[in-house]
């Protein structure tokens, strides 16, 4: 089992940045690879990033790319989602998730989530 729990989300203004954490407890963090999502309401569960569990492989769609990065700290249990230059569009719950398979972009290869923070962009 691993818990996770996200925090850093608020609101900001268009244009300006955020950075999300997700620490990890339980089993060996280093063994799991981490995504963040998020959820706007009334759409579905969308893809922003995911990291190996080495952290020397990163991957994120278009729609963030060169905007927000993801990262991790091993030695601190902690994944990392730096978000600059933010849009209205960006405003949704982030969660953060971990897999014991390779990194991927779809939820269902996720075993483990956390509860989201609420991130909100004002225009």
């Amino acid at each position: 089992q691993v818990q996770l729990a996200e925090s850093g989300g608020g609101l900001v203004q268009a244009g300006g940045s955020l950075r999300l954490s997700c620490a990890a407890s339980g089993r060996t963090f280093s063994g799991y690879a981490m995504g963040w999502f998020r959820q706007a309401p009334g759409k579905e569960r969308e893809f922003v990033a995911a990291i190996s569990w080495s952290g020397g492989a990163t991957y994120s769609p278009d729609s963030v790319k060169g905007r927000f990065t993801i990262s991790r700290d091993n030695a601190k249990n902690t994944v990392y989602l730096q978000m600059n230059s933010l849009k209205p569009e960006d405003t949704a719950v982030y969660y953060c998730a971990a897999t014991n398979r390779l990194p991927a972009r779809w939820a269902r290869e996720y075993d483990y989530w956390g509860q989201g923070t609420q991130v909100t962009v004002s225009s």
